[in-house]
This record gives structure tokens, sequence and C-alpha cells, in this order.
């Protein structure tokens, strides 16, 4: 079972990394964030869009967000511009936060139900595997994302968990 203390960590670490995530691609010209690469989604662009449009999705399950109105078929185009983005990744890691902030041991417990789209049917998981296939999933996207952008000639970031400021016993 996942801690609270784990979940925590863990958005910290999703709004860290996307910080530093959304500095690079600034840096980048508009041509290479939208090039296709032959990742699974595509482009860089598309592959941060659909990054925040499965957290949406996954918060609308885990604490009563909006669900997004696009599928995921669309999650490539949720928003039109790298400023929009920004914007909607700020506040969509805050969120993720602020929530994280104020989960207790119990809130953690039981399974998730929800009718999943990708599969066309219900689903009953574990609510701690689900989170933590959120997390992973945020990890592997931004992964994709640093090997595209650092091949379009962009800069990486520190992705490493144990050089976050403030965070872990070994700081």
């Amino acid at each position: 079972m996942l801690s609270p203390d784990y979940v925590l960590s863990m958005a910290r670490y999703n709004a860290w990394q996307n910080r530093q995530m959304k500095a690079a691609l600034e840096a980048l010209p508009e041509a290479e964030l939208r090039r296709d690469r032959g990742a699974f989604f595509g482009s860089i662009f598309a592959t941060v869009n659909h990054l925040l449009w499965a957290d949406a999705m996954w918060m609308s399950r885990f604490a009563d967000w909006p669900k997004p109105d696009a599928g995921i078929d669309d999650s490539t185009t949720l928003v039109p511009t790298l400023a929009v983005w920004g914007a909607e990744r700020f506040r969509a890691d805050a969120r993720i936060l602020l929530w994280a902030e104020r989960l207790g041991a119990l809130d953690l417990t039981g399974d998730l139900r929800w009718s999943s789209g990708a599969t066309g049917r219900v689903q009953v998981r574990p609510l701690g595997q689900c989170l933590a296939h959120m997390f992973n999933h945020q990890t592997h996207h931004r992964g994709q994302v640093h090997a595209m952008a650092t091949a379009a000639g962009g800069e990486g970031w520190v992705s490493d968990l144990a050089f976050m400021p403030g965070e872990g016993p070994w700081l």
C-alpha cells in the first residue's frame, strides 16, 4: 500500500519535473515542438498535451475533478499553444499538490472503480495501484519528452528524484 508521504513526494516530484520541462520546451522553436518525432504520440507538444489530459483524467477519478471533454484519441490536442499548456500544467500541478497534502492513510485504501473509455468497460483496481500508475505514467512520458527535446537540440533537465530540492534524508 502507498503511504500519504509517498504520494506527496510524487506530487512534489511531478510539479518539479514539469517546471523544468516547461523551461526546456520554451527554449525550443515552435516547429521543433510540433515536429513528428516517431514517439507514441508523435511530437513533443502532442505528448505533453496527452500527459496533461491523463493527469486530469486520473484526478477526475481520485478527487472528483471535472473529466476532460476529450477522449484519449483527442488527448494530444487538449490545448492549442505551449503558453496555454504551461498555465494549465501549473494549475493542475498545484491542485495535485493540494490534494496530496490532505491525504490520510485511509484515503489510500480500497479499490477504484471507473468506466474506461480506453477499454470500453468498467475497471476495478486497487487505488494504490492506480495512483502508482498515474505517477509512473507521468515519468514515462516526461522521459520521452526529455529524449525528444534533447534530440531537437534543446537542454535536458535533472530528473533524479534524489536531487529534488528539499526531498529525502539524503540532502
